[in-house]
């Protein structure tokens, strides 16, 4: 099964342990990125969620360690809780294969005298969130001078939760060589400006992935603003998701939504910032253990929550930043499974669908009655009759004679002769076509 990970010169212990997660062949961001780091070279890889990044990174650097080598080898940082637990979790499941391999996980919300005991340990592989490592760091408790390679992962959302200051600290007392492996969904100023002070310069290399994935249907509904909350009710109650996840803007709005679901007696879970660690360690382990259908969230979770085999995302909200349309989306159709991504927009969201049209997306238009998806007419050509209708109303308004004295009903007399004419109009145009035909 992974005979096609052997053009990286793995060894047999390291094709066994990825036969064992069960890859078949390197994703795009895997073939990109995995020699690098096995030649020991800086990484700056732009991608996106659900392109196979974490294990671009994980299989060589677990495949570098050396073992007669008692110290941390391998820093890898990831700005959520979650993040740093799932690229854990991810790690000791390649570490089946290699159990001479210590790997350890240090977060914030956590026992700090548990991490420092697990940090005297000296694992070969760090993994955590900067703030926590840092202190480990600063305490003594954690020695990473030795260590020659450090992952920034999601580096953007490291930067959106201030967590640059931190890494710049422990890259300062990392040795000179070290080498930086960079993975992020943009590459802001802020970031170039880091990447500048560290690596100089150094190729960016971008996995511009297609849009629209075969494996997830794109599903366009226009709402009216006030019907949004009774349009999701209607679709979490005729549809049965694997695991759903419903994403709003802000968590104000999330704990509306899920107030409102709730009452209305949906098994719906709720997933936000706001929440105390660990009340989102609670949550986390009941989302994954499928205690719910649906989940509303923030955008945290489109980011620093991976759910194996999530089947349905609807945007409640659009969000304002495109980047996280992607991030929300590609929690479905990922691996071997399928997904719906649904969208709904109001009017006034117009100009935000056109931006995701631009990045290159592509949508059903349906809307969602009597229990199922039904295609309706694109939001172009609805907006192309609109016109139609007002041109049409100008030709004809000067044969509607408005009457010498305003009576009583006047206004409705004028209408329906407007009415009877467009109907006239409309008529005459249609046996056009059929003549033509």
């Amino acid at each position: 099964m992974s005979n096609a990970f052997k053009r990286f010169n793995f060894d047999d212990k390291m094709l066994e342990a990825i036969e064992k997660i069960k890859f078949t062949h390197p994703t795009l961001i895997q073939e990109r990125v995995i020699p690098k780091i096995l030649k020991g070279e800086n990484v700056v890889a732009q991608s996106e969620t659900g392109s196979g990044k974490s294990h671009a990174f994980l299989l060589p650097l677990i495949y570098k360690v050396d073992v007669e080598k008692n110290h941390p080898q391998a820093v890898i940082l990831a700005p959520t809780r979650e993040l740093a637990k799932q690229l854990h979790k991810m790690t000791l499941d390649v570490l089946e294969s290699y159990p001479e391999i210590r790997a350890a996980a240090f977060i914030g919300g956590t026992d700090v005298n548990k991490d420092e005991q697990k940090a005297n340990r000296s694992p070969h592989i760090v993994i955590g969130t900067p703030s926590r490592v840092k202190g480990l760091m600063q305490s003594g408790a954690l020695d990473l001078h030795l260590a020659d390679k450090v992952v920034i992962d999601e580096a953007d959302l490291m930067i959106d939760l201030g967590f640059l200051e931190p890494i710049d600290e422990i890259a300062r007392a990392l040795s000179d060589d070290v080498r930086l492996l960079v993975f992020s969904a943009t590459i802001p100023e802020a970031l170039r400006i880091f990447l500048k002070k560290y690596i100089g310069e150094v190729e960016t290399i971008i996995i511009d992935t297609p849009k629209n994935k075969p494996s997830i249907h794109y599903n366009l509904v226009p709402v009216r603003g006030e019907e949004k909350q009774k349009k999701v009710l209607d679709i979490v109650q005729h549809i049965t998701p694997y695991i759903g996840l419903i994403f709003a803007n802000s968590r104000e709005r999330a704990d509306e939504l899920f107030d409102h679901l709730n009452s209305a007696g949906v098994n719906v879970g709720l997933f936000h910032g706001g929440l105390k660690p660990r009340e989102r360690t609670k949550e986390i382990k009941k989302i994954r253990a499928l205690h719910y259908e649906w989940v509303v969230a923030s955008d945290l979770a489109a980011r620093g929550l991976d759910i194996d085999g999530a089947s349905h995302v609807i945007n409640y909200d659009i969000p304002k930043e495109i980047e996280f349309f992607t991030h929300r989306v590609g929690r479905v159709g990922r691996g071997e499974y399928e997904g719906n991504a649904i969208t709904l927009y109001t009017p006034d969201e117009e100009h935000l669908i056109n931006l995701i049209e631009n990045k290159g997306y592509t949508f059903s238009h349906e809307d969602f009655k009597r229990g199922e998806f039904v295609e309706i007419k694109s939001r172009t050509q609805r907006a192309s009759r609109k016109k139609k209708e007002s041109s049409l109303e100008s030709k004809l308004a000067h044969r509607v004679k408005r009457p010498g004295k305003v009576k009583p009903g006047y206004k409705k007399k004028m209408k329906n002769e407007m009415d009877t004419l467009k109907q006239n109009e409309r008529k005459k145009y249609s046996m056009k076509n059929k003549k033509k035909r």
